[in-house]
């Protein structure tokens, strides 16, 4: 099973896009606000070097990461 985050801030217009795509799929994710977890900016960024929001990571059952940056939609259905 894929384990899938969200990594958002209170005002981005794109992370809501990114989970409600994600709920209209019925795919079930976890949520890290930025606003609320500061020090997880760096963590993050190492993963992905984007200094942006929203940033989608998806461990996969055999523990590789995939980063999906932004409101990508074709990259999301591609690894969701």
């Amino acid at each position: 099973m894929k384990k899938i985050t969200v990594y958002t801030t209170n005002t981005c217009g794109y992370c809501k896009m990114v989970k409600k795509w994600l709920d209209s799929k019925g795919v079930k994710y976890n949520v890290i606000n930025l606003d609320d977890h500061p020090e997880k900016q760096k963590e993050i960024y190492e993963k992905s070097g984007a200094l942006t929001v929203p940033v989608t990571l998806i461990e996969k059952e055999d523990k590789t990461e995939e980063v999906v940056i932004g409101f990508n939609l074709s990259r999301l259905a591609s690894v969701v």
